[in-house]
């Protein structure tokens, strides 16, 4: 992005065996981003989201942008999935609180409560989508309630305090230019430092806790 327009952004679905493409395609996807701008000397800054997500993404991410930033010189900055997932909310939620929700898998929820005026009100948490939902039908008028948790978990979500927009509507995807306006303006991230987001620990740490159960005994 320059001064607010989004000079390039690309949607990068799974192969076609159906995995990710983070270490495939995602090196050359931000070549042609950093191509729309004029090539690396046109960049003043990278972008990255930090979660929450899965651990294996938001590592290749935030790896990525680490390397860039190294190898180019520039600033860095860490914007959370939730929070550009409501700035996108905002933009439809006419005045209203606005309702974050990842699907985190395993049957929870990571979600996150913004104010009217883009203020983080609480979140964000890991909890099932029918705590979230009770949670959520408390609140005074109506929020706008957007992202995968709350497509897949519409049941458990909607209520008179909550709406939530068609399946199709692109508040429920976190897009690129939501991440870039964020950090645009933030400070430059001098420890170089970028901590991901995770609400659960990876699979790797809950399988050893459970294999040194039986030596334990």
């Amino acid at each position: 992005m320059r001064g607010g327009e989004a000079l390039h952004e690309a949607l990068l679905g799974l192969s076609e065996q159906g995995g990710p493409q983070h270490t495939t395609a995602l090196l050359g996807e931000v070549e042609r981003a950093a191509a729309a701008a004029g090539g690396w000397e046109g960049v003043g800054r990278i972008a990255v989201g930090i979660g929450p997500g899965s651990f294996t993404g938001l590592r290749v991410g935030v790896a990525t942008a680490k390397a860039l930033g190294l190898s180019r010189g520039l600033p860095l900055s860490g914007v959370g999935t939730l929070d550009a997932l409501a700035l996108g909310l905002g933009e439809a939620a006419g005045g209203r609180q606005r309702v974050a929700v990842l699907d985190a898998r395993r049957g929870e929820v990571a979600a996150a409560l913004y104010g009217a005026d883009g203020g983080l009100l609480w979140g964000p948490e890991l909890s099932s989508p029918q705590e979230l939902g009770a949670r959520l039908a408390g609140l005074a008028g109506t929020a706008l309630c957007g992202g995968s948790g709350a497509v897949r978990f519409r049941e458990q979500l909607t209520s008179r305090a909550v709406e939530i927009p068609d399946d199709a509507d692109s508040v429920h995807r976190v897009a690129a230019r939501q991440i870039c306006a964020l950090a645009a303006g933030r400070v430059e991230d001098e420890s170089g430092s970028l901590a991901p987001i995770y609400l659960r620990p990876p699979d790797a740490e809950r399988w050893r806790e459970r294999d040194s159960l039986p030596a334990a005994e």
